[in-house]
């Protein structure tokens, strides 16, 4: 298991291969499509993206005396973005993007040229995710409802599995 800490450095990265198991500890975003379509239309988010994690997940959340506590925090399938996906990572400089099932291999290939990972979450482990999460940062662009982004703090978030890694290998078109 690689223990992996946020920001990502670039170092902390390259040496990944896909089938590696990863944990991550520090602050990840969650976005998904209405905060894709806002970041490669032009619209900054009030937060350095550049080094970051990003989740595809819509939390389940509920406001308590404390803040915000997240109750489930399952992955989206992630190929979905892939019309998005090039350009969101040119936008912002995240290095990883987190999700369930895999990313085409046409994104694949150009996510690692353009230095960023794939983690795959299987799907269902929502509960499992939401107990790594040890509190909610910042919530930006609330007006997105439920696709709004959420940062994160966490801890050993994961197990997560390198399904792309920085030679655009991708574990997904193995299997």
């Amino acid at each position: 298991m690689k223990r992996l800490t946020t920001p990502l450095e670039e170092k902390a990265i390259k040496g990944l291969r896909a089938g590696n198991l990863v944990t991550i500890t520090g602050s990840i975003v969650t976005a998904r499509d209405k905060a894709y379509s806002r970041i490669i239309s032009g619209k900054k988010p009030p937060i350095d993206l550049r080094g970051g994690a990003v989740y595809h997940c819509g939390p389940l959340t509920k406001l308590t005396p404390q803040g915000w506590q997240v109750i489930s925090a399952g992955p989206t399938t992630s190929a979905r973005l892939d019309p998005m996906e090039i350009d969101f990572i040119k936008a912002t400089g995240v290095r990883a993007l987190i999700g369930k099932g895999g990313v085409g291999e046409n994104v694949a290939k150009e996510m690692g040229r353009l230095g960023c990972i794939y983690l795959a979450f299987p799907g269902g482990v929502g509960v499992l995710a939401a107990s790594r999460i040890e509190g909610v940062e910042k919530i930006i662009w609330e007006e997105l409802g439920p696709e709004a982004i959420w940062v994160l703090r966490v801890r050993d978030f994961g197990p997560m599995v390198v399904a792309v890694d920085r030679r655009g290998n991708n574990l997904f078109k193995r299997l």
